[in-house]
């Protein structure tokens, strides 16, 4: 998680918590599926995909193209310009949380209660919670 977020946080800026959540929505009007990686830096918070999407089949060699999450919206967002955050309850103790940003941006993010099997993602739910907390602002 760390080799996808630290590339993307701006120079002198440090990540304070980072959790794995799944996209839902791109800019009000694109359904989306993606996992991400979430970080939250003092100044910004970054939304990267788990990984480069290129073919839809690899037996196929069919090149995916669909819009992502970087190419609607880009990856890294300063908090001072997220406009509104709704936070509501999803399903099996994950938290939804729809963002628009001032420029018009806007992307619904689940972050789950838990990531991974077993015990899952080592501090997760305190991360989200941190997350969720800087997010509860707007």
């Amino acid at each position: 998680m760390l080799n996808f977020l630290r590339p993307c946080l701006p120079p002198g800026e440090k990540l304070l918590a980072a959790i794995k959540a799944i996209t839902l929505q791109v800019n009000k009007k694109k359904t989306s599926f993606f996992d991400v990686y979430v970080g939250l830096s003092e100044n910004y918070l970054l939304v990267v995909e788990c990984e480069d999407r290129q073919y839809l089949c690899s037996e196929y060699k069919i090149p995916d193209w669909r819009k992502t999450v970087a190419e609607d919206l880009g990856v890294c967002f300063a908090l001072a310009d997220i406009q509104s955050c709704v936070i509501k309850k999803g399903i099996f103790g994950a938290v939804n949380c729809a963002l628009t940003m001032r420029d018009g941006g806007f992307i619904k993010l689940q972050m789950p209660k838990r990531a991974g099997l077993g015990g899952g993602m080592p501090n997760h739910l305190a991360n989200r919670e941190q997350i969720l907390e800087c997010l509860r602002q707007y």
